[in-house]
Order: C-alpha cells, then structure tokens, then sequence
C-alpha cells in the first residue's frame, strides 16, 4: 500500500511569512519527499485577508492548496478568485450563496485528495455549524476521494478537539488553524485520523501572532484598539508534516518549527 506526504503550513502572515515560504519551502519539500502542500492564506496580504495578487505568489513557491478562515473576505478583490479558483477555499459553513469553494479535489500519485475548509463557531461569526456541514460534505466525497484532510479554522480548543473526535475515522487528518501558536498535542487517533489543535504560524518571529508587538502591547496597556501592523524582522515556518496510507489512514503526523 502507498503512502503520501503531505505539509500543511500555519497561517501565512503578511510578506515575511510570504518570503520564508519563498525562501524554504522547497527545501522543506525535498528534505522530506513532500507530496502536496497545503497553506492557511487568510492573513497572507498586509496580515490581514489575501489579494489575487498574493494567491498567485504563493501557488508560484509550490503551494497546492490554499485554505482560509474568518479573514478571508477582508479584500474585496478576491471574490473573483474565489468564484474562478477551485484551490483557493473558504470556510464550506459560510451560508449557502457565499462566493467560492469550500473543499477541493487534488490528485496526489495514485490517489485522490480531498482537502476541506471549516471554520469555528465560538468566539467568532455564528455561520452554519462545522460540524453538520463536514457530515454533509463527507457524504458527497467519501466516494471520490480515498484521503480527506480538513483545515478546522477556529478560536476555541475546545471546539477544535470536539471536532478531532467527530471526524475521527472518517477524515485522514485534522488540523486546527487561527490562533497562530503551535500546540504540543499531536496524535494519531484510534480511528485512524491525524490531530493537532493548532499548526501555528508562518512569519516574524519578533512579534505577537505576527503582528507588530509594541501595538500589540500598547493596545493591551492602553485600551487604544491602535490598528495593527505586519512584524518586520527574521520569520519561522511552523506546520505539521502528514504521512498518510493510500487508504486513508493516517501513519505519522510531526511538528514543523523552523527558522
């Protein structure tokens, strides 16, 4: 039975994230026999949402898939895209009628990969429920794709382990994006599917999730709610490296953090 390798990168932040990925990305690929890559764009452009302009610059460094969450409509100039593009995808739980493609089908050696996009409902807008639409989704692609690997784009632990367990032995893996910090909870569950809560972030290391830690902390001093900025200086890839069988189940999940 085959096996593919998949690296799922953490939410790309503003251009030093952009550049790392520009920079390391096909080492990373070559030095583990990477397969597919996927990455969470939705605070790719200025750290906040994703321009054309920037989807097109990083399928350009050899991202397959590109995912989102609760920023991706903030530049208005992307609905094109995300009407055009199949591998550019919101969150699937976005109400009926939203532009755009919530789950997307690349084919990965012999097999077929379906890669899904859900957001959270706590702490963060109440659109339709994640956990109902994934059962919806999976019903509808279980047949066509021997691999389901689900990007959970959400705030609350909570919710992103509950739904861990919900799709345990239905989706190949489940990975948390959103709050921009890796956790150390990694696992293979008994069903046969990888997890981790949250694969962390990619840009400046000097920063708080990203962003411009002086603002940062003055908004927390002062109250101020001072717009934030993208952190300049020195930046680290963080993700997860995937190993899953042809049938679907996962083998190996690992931590990436590197600078």
């Amino acid at each position: 039975m085959s096996e593919i390798r998949v690296l799922a990168l953490g939410d790309i932040v503003g251009r030093p994230g952009r550049r790392i990925v520009r920079d390391r990305l096909q080492n990373l690929v070559s030095a583990h026999s990477v397969d597919l890559v996927i990455a969470n764009g939705e605070n790719a452009a200025h750290g906040r949402g994703i321009s054309q302009e920037v989807a097109r610059e990083l399928f350009s460094y050899g991202i397959h898939v590109i995912t989102s969450g609760n920023h991706i409509w903030n530049n208005k100039g992307i609905v094109n895209m995300l009407s055009s593009e199949e591998r550019l995808l919101r969150p699937a739980n976005f109400p009926l009628g939203a532009e755009g493609y919530g789950y997307c089908f690349v084919r990965v050696k012999e097999s077929r990969v379906c890669v899904i996009n859900l957001q959270g409902r706590i702490y963060m807008s109440a659109i339709d429920c994640p956990f109902r639409k994934f059962d919806e989704i999976y019903e509808r692609v279980r047949n066509e794709a021997s691999i389901i690997i689900v990007d959970f784009h959400a705030e609350a632990t909570s919710e992103k382990r509950a739904m861990g367990w919900y799709v345990d032995g239905r989706a190949s893996a489940l990975f948390g994006t959103h709050t921009h910090v890796q956790t150390a909870d990694e696992i293979i569950q008994p069903g046969g599917t990888a997890y981790i809560t949250d694969i962390g972030m990619t840009g400046s290391i000097d920063s708080v999730i990203g962003m411009d830690k002086h603002i940062s902390i003055k908004n927390f001093l002062m109250h101020t709610h001072m717009s934030h900025e993208v952190a300049r200086g020195e930046a680290t890839i963080c993700g997860i490296l995937l190993t899953i069988s042809s049938d679907g189940r996962a083998i190996k999940i690992e931590r990436i953090n590197t600078a």
